[in-house]
């Protein structure tokens, strides 16, 4: 018969193979100031003491919520964790210069920096069931450790509860933290016009929305088109009424890097140019409209393929959109 654990034999379990893992010796923790990497922090605290963990968080700078910053600094000093931040801007421009690249930015602007830093010593993510990593990767691998790895946001959040711990929502979902550039669906080609306007719109959207305390569960700006056009594909669930709408529309237009704002209220068909290697892979192609797009729009989405002449092009760009009436 399965025993099915309550939260404190689960934090128990957990801890204890913290220490097992560790054998008991300094450890760092990759921490974004979110809900996964603050349970983790804490976990860690609780199996190893403060004195034995480290927390590094990686700065992207304006590619970064300013909730998530905010959050740092605050959740860092009530757990008295010892913090240290460094810059990744530069490495994650690199990284996304030919096209939206998740995974690879994960590995290498990412955990890559924290890895570099830590050295020696094992770091802890807080990869889970509700992202890519947790989903595919190992628990344990090169130098990596994800005590959350089997589990779920609810029981995750279940543990932040149990240990009051106090997170601000960083990004556009109350499921994932996010990232500003997972919005740039193209090349980050040039960082001062596509980066420019993934930061500055998906920041713009969500201060109007706090300012307003509309309650969502999802809201961001995809940044589509030519390279030579940004077109920015607002995503906010539940749809708000006609006066907010209106406001976030006006204050998108004054972002000078925005040339077209379409607020999405009906299913659109996306058109897509992709690499070979990705437009000859059908579940590339499957796991990237259900797994990655779907998720993060607010409408139903078709997409229409087609093979990309461009060599510079890694993954994919999403060149044009069409309402579907």
């Amino acid at each position: 018969m399965i025993k099915f654990l309550n939260i404190e034999e689960k934090i128990i379990r957990i801890l204890k193979e913290i220490r097992e893992i560790s054998h008991g010796e300094k450890i760092v923790v990759a921490f974004s100031g979110g809900l996964d990497s603050t349970v983790v922090s804490k976990l860690a605290i609780s199996a190893l003491g403060n004195e034995k963990v480290e927390a590094i968080s990686v700065n992207f700078e304006d590619y970064s919520y300013l909730r998530g910053l905010k959050n740092i600094q605050i959740i860092s000093s009530d757990l008295g964790l010892n913090i240290k931040t460094i810059p990744g801007k530069k490495i994650q421009e690199k990284v996304l210069k030919k096209g939206p690249a998740c995974n690879q930015c994960t590995r290498i602007a990412k955990l890559g920096l924290v890895k570099k830093e830590a050295g020696d010593r094992l770091v802890l993510t807080g990869s889970n069931q509700s992202d890519t990593w947790g989903k595919m990767g190992l628990k344990i691998y090169d130098g990596f450790y994800a005590p959350l790895l089997e589990m779920t946001k609810e029981e995750i959040n279940e543990i932040a509860h149990y240990f009051d711990l106090k997170i601000l929502k960083i990004g556009e979902s109350k499921y994932r933290e996010g990232c500003k550039l997972k919005h740039l669906l193209k090349p980050l080609a040039a960082p001062h016009y596509h980066g420019k306007a993934a930061a500055e719109a998906n920041e713009v959207l969500l201060n109007i929305l706090e300012k307003g305390k509309y309650e969502c569960v999802l809201a961001n700006v995809k940044i589509v088109g030519p390279l030579n056009k940004n077109i920015g594909l607002v995503n906010v669930f539940p749809i708000p009424d006609k006066k907010l709408k209106t406001k976030i529309i006006e204050e998108l237009k004054k972002i000078d890097s925005l040339e077209e704002i379409e607020f999405l209220e009906k299913p659109i068909r996306l058109i897509i140019k992709a690499n070979k290697g990705q437009f000859d892979n059908q579940h590339s192609r499957y796991w990237l409209e259900k797994g990655r797009l779907q998720p993060d729009f607010s409408v139903p989405i078709k997409i229409e393929w087609l093979l990309t002449t461009n060599k510079n092009l890694a993954t994919f760009q999403v060149i044009d959109y069409k309402i579907i009436e």
